[in-house]
């Protein structure tokens, strides 16, 4: 029986369990990457012009030493955890298609090469904390979205479910590709701006916008939708055709809730990231709450069977009879 709304209902093949380790080996390597990286940049946030020139220098030469460490454990962050995301563009790139792996590998490259010249040129603003958060964050969304999809065993989904989730895929691929393009213009046209007018916080802004410009929201708002009823439906198996037909319709609803309210969210604080208020790693963790809000509100409807038994057994009996 199904605890979760990533519950997998089937056995997996070969190769989805060797395509799990590696995103589960890639997935860990970003985080613990993460993690090392985000302690290397703290002198570099601690750093201020007061003080003894000997106290300067000296944090000076640790945030130097800081910079390479971090530029050691960034490097395998993006060739080997990101390495979904080239692919992804690769495939993007043979299809003529933007993607939402377009706008994410422009703001790695737009991240990483400018910090890795940086830290060669000993100067210069660095950016790998925000680099391997945004990687983390966007590997766990994705490995959300994975199972998720897992969890829909189509073999056993019914008419009725399939009919439901069509629609929903359709239009959430309609609205992501709409955003992406929207978004990437954005991000373009107010770095443009600000390089014509404060060039030094143009890259900041830029990256932040890219990075807001990942849908991972956008992308996990179906799947985790119908992920969660499909655990409801294996769940509770002895449902009637009015409670069915009662989830089928908080289904839809909560897609859409998850789905637009997503949307929403990066509307809402894009123009923060405009006017320079979001930092990169701001930005990516913006982005993963937004994940985790759309998970949240998706497992509302695993609940749903539970709370529509308990209504009806809570009934008077003369309304269980009339109904």
């Amino acid at each position: 029986m199904p605890r979760s709304i990533f519950s997998i209902n089937r056995p997996l093949t070969a190769a989805e369990l060797i395509a799990r380790r590696r995103d589960l080996v890639r997935l860990g390597l970003a985080w613990l990457a993460m993690m090392q990286v985000m302690m290397f940049a703290l002198p570099g946030y601690l750093r201020i012009d007061a003080g003894p020139n000997d106290s300067i220098e000296v944090l000076d030469w640790a945030i130097l030493l800081m910079n390479w460490a971090s530029l050691t454990l960034a490097i395998p962050v993006v060739l080997y955890s990101a390495w979904p995301i080239w692919r992804g563009l690769y495939h993007a790139m043979q299809q003529h298609r933007v993607t939402m792996d377009v706008p994410v590998s422009i703001s790695i490259v737009a991240a990483f090469i400018p910090s890795a010249v940086a830290t060669v040129r000993g100067e210069g603003e660095v950016y790998f904390d925000s680099v391997t958060m945004f990687v983390a964050f966007l590997l766990t969304a994705r490995y959300f979205e994975q199972r998720a999809r897992q969890a829909l065993d189509t073999s056993v989904l019914g008419k009725a479910l399939a009919d439901l989730s069509e629609p929903l895929r359709a239009q959430s691929d309609r609205v992501a590709t709409v955003f992406v393009l929207t978004q990437m213009g954005f991000a373009f046209l107010i770095a443009t701006v600000w390089w014509m007018t404060q060039p030094e916080h143009a890259l900041d802004v830029l990256v932040a916008l890219l990075v807001m410009s990942c849908p991972c929201a956008l992308s996990l708002a179906i799947p985790v939708s119908l992920a969660a009823t499909h655990a409801s439906l294996a769940t509770y198996p002895d449902m009637t055709a009015s409670e069915r037909t009662a989830l089928f319709a908080r289904t839809r609803t909560i897609a859409k809730q998850n789905l637009f309210g997503s949307l929403g969210w990066h509307v809402l604080t894009m123009p923060l990231a405009a006017v320079g208020l979001v930092t990169p790693w701001l930005a990516a963790l913006l982005m993963f709450v937004s994940s985790l809000a759309v998970m949240f509100n998706a497992w509302r409807l695993y609940r749903l069977p539970e709370r529509l038994m308990n209504a009806q057994r809570r009934a008077p009996p003369s309304s269980q009879a009339a109904a």
